[in-house]
């Protein structure tokens, strides 16, 4: 079986690769990735010399190099390259559009013209907008707040369309806020924790009170695996933890796990358009697939809390700008 990951330097990209490959070691892994600031080939030190994995740097919006790796005879594609933090989106939507529309497109394109069996369009709970009660299943409407939720939202209807046009073996996950080693410092959870663990302010944006339903990368990560095995084309699948906390429960979870003084929080203006709350219904892909979410918020927060204690040198040099030569002012959320 032959893989095509895109996105794979990224925070859950990577993720998937680590575990994917442990799981399948026939597998053969092509990771092409365009090495953005949050792109990092040290998230996969040790597969260079592997003859199961080859790393190409490129873009999905370039369709001559796309049709060219499909057309070497690859089964599966799953597709994790996208912009993906709403701030940068609030800023310049324009990467947003390229990357998130155009690129989904030249994939579906490329899958459209070569034998591929199954292709993964890596979603996002986003896509269903802000809720103050209940759950959004796979049929609720699609109602994106942020420039980044919109984004996704159009590759997400042009999957459809391509599976409904082309009959393209094409299915869609949504999933629900990720945590976990390897993730990029501006995102909520690493930010705090490096924050705390540098004795900075921890920003928190207006009441602290947005809620999101957190899962464990691994979690996801066994999720596609799921879907990759026993996903039926066509298909839309929710992947939830059913853990839903508040900003401020992340912050202060952290701060206590750090043994760190809640001094450091310092409120700031909220950003346009926030989302108050985000939730999954997730009985979809346990029903129908047998998958469900295994690691409690305790123990993935633990892992997380130690994994990123145990890597100063990882995010000191990102922080630093050492690693990417790009580091801007962080936020807090998603």
């Amino acid at each position: 079986m032959k893989i095509l990951v895109t996105g794979g330097a990224g925070f859950i990209g990577s993720n998937f690769i680590h575990y994917i490959t442990k799981q399948h070691a026939d597998w053969k892994v092509i990771n092409l990735d365009k090495l953005t600031y949050a792109g990092n080939l040290e998230n996969l030190k040790g597969f260079k010399e592997s003859p199961s994995y080859r790393f190409i740097k490129g873009d999905i919006t370039d369709r001559v190099q796309v049709d060219s790796l499909l057309r070497d005879g690859v089964d599966i594609v799953i597709n994790f390259a996208a912009e993906s933090h709403v701030d940068r989106s609030i800023q310049d939507s324009s990467p947003f559009i390229d990357t998130n529309i155009k690129g989904t497109q030249v994939l579906l394109e490329g899958i459209r013209k070569n034998q591929v069996k199954k292709y993964v369009q890596v979603s996002t709970d986003e896509v269903y907008g802000s809720l103050e009660i209940g759950k959004s299943a796979e049929n609720a409407s699609l109602l994106p707040n942020s420039p980044y939720a919109a984004s996704k939202t159009s590759a997400d209807l042009l999957c459809r369309a391509y599976w409904k046009t082309y009959g393209l073996p094409v299915m869609i996950t949504r999933c629900s806020n990720n945590y976990g080693p390897f993730q990029f410092p501006e995102k909520l959870i690493p930010l705090v924790i490096t924050n705390a663990l540098e004795g900075k302010d921890i920003p928190v944006y207006g009441d602290g009170m947005n809620v999101r339903e957190w899962i464990y990368v691994e979690d996801h990560c066994r999720a596609l695996e799921c879907v990759i095995l026993k996903g039926s084309p066509g298909e839309i699948y929710n992947v939830g933890s059913n853990i839903e906390k508040t900003n401020l429960d992340i912050v202060r979870f952290i701060l206590k796990e750090l043994d760190k003084s809640e001094s450091l929080i310092k409120y700031v203006t909220d950003r346009p358009g926030h989302d108050r709350r985000y939730a999954l219904d997730a009985s979809k892909i346990e029903r129908e697939l047998g998958w469900k979410a295994a690691i409690s918020f305790k123990e993935g927060m633990k892992k997380t809390v130690q994994w990123y204690i145990d890597n100063k040198d990882w995010w000191q040099r990102i922080k630093s700008g050492e690693y990417t030569g790009y580091y801007d002012r962080m936020y807090v959320g998603r």
